[in-house]
């Protein structure tokens, strides 16, 4: 049976160690698997990172990728949930040519209609944020590179479940544990 294939989004509850870092994507490389996103912070208690990684497999891959991330020594726990399943947004940041500010009317529009903020103009250039959905952020990218863009950057996905996790406890009684 052919399962099919869709965007999940793998949390990883860690500590912060040097290395992590290469083995999440060694798991990811010896399986031939794509990541579409990675983010990395600090989590709701003390001392405990998330990552937050985007990748377009099944769900018995996920589910198989998430036991292996519970091996490390590192990892406090891991999940997998549906884009369905989470609430989630990207930011991006676009660097334009001032000019093109009082030059084209029409950024002007991009800009209102986009729902983004100009975060700093000076003389040379502006720098627009915008924070959405991934097809919205490139929708933008591509009404602004008709005008040209001098640089671009979009950070991984963020993302909280909509159903309550009962991770919190857990996570405070290994904080409390290590402290």
């Amino acid at each position: 049976m052919n399962e099919e294939i869709k965007s999940y989004t793998i949390s990883l509850y860690t500590e912060n160690n040097i290395g992590l870092l290469n083995r999440v994507s060694a798991i990811f490389q010896r399986r031939h698997i794509n990541i579409e996103s990675l983010t990395t912070s600090q989590s709701e208690i003390d001392d405990v990172f998330r990552f937050v990684i985007v990748v377009n497999i099944t769900e018995a891959q996920a589910a198989k990728i998430v036991r292996q991330f519970e091996k490390q020594v590192e990892v406090i726990r891991a999940y997998y949930h549906t884009d369905e399943q989470t609430i989630y947004t990207e930011s991006c940041m676009f660097k334009i040519k001032s000019a093109l500010l009082f030059e084209e009317p029409q950024i002007q529009n991009i800009i209102k209609d986009s729902n983004s903020r100009i975060v700093t103009v000076n003389k040379e250039f502006f720098v627009l944020e915008k924070s959405g959905r991934r097809h919205e952020i490139e929708s933008l990218r591509r009404d602004l590179n008709v005008f040209g863009i001098m640089q671009f950057v979009r950070a991984g996905r963020i993302a909280v479940t909509k159903d309550e996790m009962r991770v919190t406890d857990m996570l405070m009684a290994f904080n409390n544990h290590n402290n």
